[in-house]
């Protein structure tokens, strides 16, 4: 993989992230098999999801965090376009096989079919969104909470190229709908990035054109 596609998979999977509530504790989960059930229903249920959200990053080199805001969108099967906003505009649209991203001044395409670590993200991202990455505890050590208002899994990476970019995985469900409510990638060190989404809408129109390459 050249240096610019080991960007790309590095940039898109920190953008993986969510807020732990410091105000609630969580308990080990009392029914995993009853919440892995209600996640299968709920995901064959959603064909899309669309939702703001706002990104923070903290990187042991800088003082201040980083805030990003954007919105997302999801549709079956497996198209994802990440639109950010604020402060600066990028898209990263993954569908038909292939990531696309875009800035103010660049743009990419990469064939994810082509390349391990592609579909790798692909797996990843596309498993965050519905649950079905906790199908599988093959690749990662996975361990269940909850408490009145979430659900939340942490997944620890098994293969050692996954630990080299990353320490944990943290995933929180609404316990309302089942939908991922945030997620959080914990790197190396102090360094993470965390995503809330907010203003959730599932099974809304959204036209195949939101993915397109154009």
């Amino acid at each position: 993989m050249n240096k610019s596609a080991t960007y790309t998979f590095c940039f898109v999977l920190t953008l993986l992230a969510c807020r732990v509530s410091a105000q609630t504790s969580f308990m080990p989960m009392g029914d995993i098999e009853g919440f892995k059930n209600k996640l299968v229903t709920m995901s064959e249920s959603t064909q899309t999801i669309v939702s703001d959200f706002i990104q923070e990053k903290n990187l042991s080199v800088l003082s201040e965090k980083i805030i990003s805001k954007g919105q997302f969108f999801f549709k079956k099967e497996n198209n994802i376009r990440w639109e950010y906003t604020e402060p600066t505009q990028y898209l990263i649209i993954i569908s038909n096989n292939q990531l696309f991203t875009r800035d103010e001044k660049n743009q990419k395409l990469y064939d994810i079919q082509s390349n391990k670590m592609f579909q790798e993200m692909n797996r990843f991202i596309s498993g965050c969104i519905q649950g079905e990455l906790l199908k599988n505890d093959e690749d990662y050590a996975i361990a269940y909470f909850e408490n009145n208002r979430q659900y939340f899994v942490k997944l620890v990476p098994r293969a050692e190229k996954m630990k080299e970019m990353l320490n944990e995985v943290q995933i929180f469900f609404d316990k309302n709908d089942l939908t991922v409510s945030g997620l959080k990638m914990v790197e190396s060190g102090d360094d993470y990035t965390k995503i809330d989404f907010i203003n959730k809408q599932l099974n809304v129109e959204v036209p195949l054109e939101k993915f397109s390459f154009k």
